[in-house]
């Protein structure tokens, strides 16, 4: 059985095959499942709870 992975940002399932991995300096790994989630988490710096269309909105 394969492990599906779940996106760092929003954290909905990530479709074998599909997505963005992001390996920071420290060895930290984050998986994405769109460009959107990747550029939302490090280029803009948004937090997920405060994002509407993410699972993790509302959730503290």
């Amino acid at each position: 059985m394969v492990k599906v992975k779940k996106c760092s940002f929003c954290g909905y399932d990530i479709p074998i095959g599909k997505g963005h991995m992001f390996i920071k300096r420290d060895g930290t790994i984050l998986n994405f499942c769109t460009q959107k989630c990747r550029k939302s988490m490090l280029l803009y710096k948004k937090n997920p709870r405060k994002t509407r269309w993410t699972s993790f909105y509302g959730k503290e």
